[in-house]
C-alpha cells in the first residue's frame, strides 16, 4: 500500500466494482500458499494482505471522497491510500502446472536448506568454511533458484544462459554492492559468468547482506524481465518468500577462501540424503541442543557487549588523546604568554628607571644657575611620553596577567577531566577484562557440553547395541522353546501309544 500526495478531487476516477477489493465478484477463497481456489483471477498474497488493511482502518479514501466510520464526509484532508493491484497473470491457474511446481519444488528446497544451514551452523559453534557441507548444499540450492527461467541470450560464441547479469544489477540499485562487484571482476581465475555469480553469493554470505541484495533485485521485476522469463522463480512470489527466509543466515559467520577453489567447473547437485532426517534420536538429544543454545546465546550477547565496550573505550582513548594535545598546546601558549610578561615587566623597570633618570636631571636642570628653556621644555616632553608609555606598559601587563591567571584555572580543569576520563578507562579496561574471563568460562562450558553431548550420544549407541544383542538372544530362546514344545508332544504322543500298547 503506497501512500502519496492528495490530488485534487475531480482528478481522481472512482474506482469500479471489479477493481474494489472488496465487492462481491472479487471474494475468493484462498489455500494456505495464496492460490485461490476459483478459476478466476485472483490477486497476490501481499494485494489481500493491504486491502485487509485497507478495509479495517476507521478512513479510507476512494477518488476523492472519504467514507469514514459512519459514511458521512469530513471536511478535514485526510491521506489518500492508493491500492496497487498486482494481478498474477491473465492466464488462470493451474494446479498441474510443471512450472509452478518446480518453483514450489525449489522454495522448499530453500527452506530445508536454509533451516539445516542455520540449526547445523549453531550446533557447531564456530565460523563456517568452504568445506561444510551444508553450506556448499546451499549454494547449490541458491544456484538452482537463480537459474530457473533464465532467458537465453545469444552472443557470437552460442547461446548463453547465466544468472550473472542478474546479479550485477544490484550493483546499480544499491552502491555498497560495488565492492562485491569489484572484488569478484578481480578474482583470478574466474573465467566464466556462472562462476562469477557463485563468486558474489559467497561474498554477500560473508558480508551478511545476501537477503538485502535478493530484496533489491527482486522488487525491481521491470529490470529482471530483461533476464527472466515471466514465470520464473525470481519474478514470481517464491522468490519473494526464498528472500524473506536469507535474513535468517545473518546469524551465521562464514570465512570463505575462492583463490584456490574452481568454481567455474563445480557441478551442483542437490544431496537430498542430507535433507531425511532420523527422528529416533531428536528427543534423546534435545536436552543437550537446548543447553547448547543456550550457550551459544550468552557467547553471542558477551561477545556483542565486548565489542560495545571495546568501541566506547577507544572513544574514550580518542577523547583522552585530544584532550592531551589541547593540553600542550595550552602550555605552550602559557609559556609565550609568561615570556611576554617577563618582557613586559623588563620594559616596566626600564621605563620607571629612565623615568627617575629624567627626575634627577630636571632637578639638575632646575638647579642650575643658567638653565636653558628649551631643554627643559624638551625634557618635561620626553617625560610625558615615558610616562604614558609606563602606563601602556602596565595596563598590558594587567591584561597578561589576567590572561595567565585564566589558562591557569583552564589547565587545572583540564587536569581535573582527564584524570576523571582515565579512571573511567581503567574501569572499562577492567569490565572488559571481566567479560573476557566470562567469554572464556562460556567457551569451556560449550566444550564441556559438547564433551557430554558426544559422550551420551556414545552411551545411546552402547544401549542400541545391547539392545540388538538382547533381541537376538530372545529370538534364540524362542526358537529354541518351540524346539522344546515340539518335543515335549512327540514324547506326549510316545508315551500315550506305549500306555495303549501296555493295556
Amino acid at each position: 500500500m503506497a501512500e502519496r500526495d492528495t490530488p485534487p478531487p475531480g482528478d481522481s476516477p472512482r474506482p469500479s466494482s471489479s477493481e474494489v477489493p472488496g465487492s462481491a465478484s472479487g471474494r475468493n477463497s484462498s489455500d494456505e500458499n495464496g492460490h485461490a481456489d476459483s478459476p478466476d483471477e485472483t490477486l497476490s498474497p501481499t494485494s489481500v494482505i493491504y486491502f485487509k488493511e485497507a478495509l479495517s482502518s476507521s478512513n479510507v479514501r476512494f477518488g476523492g471522497t472519504v467514507a469514514a466510520a459512519g459514511g458521512s464526509l469530513s471536511p478535514t484532508p485526510l491521506r489518500r491510500f492508493d491500492f496497487h493491484i498486482e494481478r498474477i497473470g491473465s492466464k488462470r491457474r493451474n494446479p498441474k502446472d510443471p512450472i509452478a511446481i518446480e518453483r514450489l519444488n525449489l522454495m522448499n528446497m530453500a527452506k530445508l536448506s536454509i533451516k539445516g544451514l542455520i540449526e547445523s551452523a549453531l550446533n557447531l559453534g564456530r565460523t563456517l568454511d568452504s568445506d561444510y557441507a551444508p553450506l556448499q548444499q546451499f549454494f547449490v540450492v541458491m544456484e538452482h533458484c537463480l537459474k530457473h527461467g533464465l532467458k537465453t541470450k545469444k552472443t557470437f560464441l552460442g547461446q548463453n544462459k547465466s544468472f550473472w547479469g542478474a546479479l550485477e544489477l544490484v550493483e546499480k540499485l544499491t552502491p555498497e554492492a560495488g565492492e562485491i562487484t569489484a572484488s569478484v571482476k578481480d578474482l583470478p581465475g574466474l573465467k566464466t559468468p556462472l562462476g562469477r555469480g557463485r563468486a558474489w553469493l559467497r561474498l554477500a554470505l560473508m558480508q551478511k547482506k545476501l537477503s538485502d541484495y535478493m530484496k533489491t533485485i527482486i522488487n525491481r521485476k521491470d529490470l529482471l524481465s530483461e533476464f527472466y522469463e515471466a514465470n520464473a522463480l525470481m519474478m514470481e512470489e517464491e522468490g519473494a518468500v526464498i528472500a524473506g527466509l536469507l535474513v535468517g543466515l545473518n546469524v551465521i559467520d562464514a570465512n570463505l577462501c575462492m583463490k584456490g577453489e574452481d568454481l567455474d567447473s563445480q557441478v551442483g547437485v542437490i544431496d537430498f540424503s542430507m535433507y531425511l532426517k532420523d527422528g529416533g534420536h531428536s528427543s534423546k538429544s534435545a536436552e543437550g541442543d537446548g543447553q547448547i543454545t543456550a550457550i551459544l546465546d550468552q557467547k553471542n550477547y558477551v561477545e556483542e557487549l565486548n565489542r560495545h565496550l571495546s568501541a566506547s573505550v577507544n572513544n574514550l582513548q580518542a577523547k583522552v588523546d585530544a584532550l592531551e594535545k589541547s593540553n600542550t598546546k595550552l602550555t605552550e601558549e602559557l609559556a609565550v604568554a609568561n615570556n611576554r610578561i617577563i618582557t613586559l615587566q623588563e620594559d616596566v623597570e626600564r621605563v620607571k628607571e629612565e623615568s627617575s633618570y629624567q627626575l634627577e636631571s630636571r632637578k639638575a636642570l632646575r638647579s642650575d644657575s643658567a638653565p636653558d628653556g628649551q631643554a627643559l621644555g624638551e625634557t618635561r616632553k620626553q617625560l610625558k611620553e615615558e610616562t604614558l608609555l609606563r602606563l601602556d606598559v602596565e595596563k598590558e601587563l594587567e591584561v597578561q596577567i589576567g590572561m595567565k591567571q585564566e589558562m591557569e584555572l583552564s589547565m587545572k580543569m583540564l587536569e581535573k577531566d582527564v584524570c576523571e576520563k582515565q579512571d573511567a578507562l581503567v574501569e572499562l579496561r577492567q569490565q572488559l577484562d571481566d567479560l573476557r574471563a566470562i567469554n572464556q568460562q562460556l567457551g569451556h562450558k560449550s566444550q564441556s557440553a559438547d564433551a557430554s553431548s558426544k559422550q551420551k550420544g556414545e552411551v545411546i549407541t552402547r544401549l542400541e547395541d545391547k539392545i540388538n544383542q538382547m533381541s537376538g538372544t530372545v529370538k534364540q530362546l524362542e526358537s529354541s522353546e518351540k524346539h522344546l514344545v515340539k518335543q515335549a508332544r512327540n514324547l506326549n504322543s510316545t508315551a500315550g501309544k506305549l500306555l495303549q500298547l501296555q493295556q
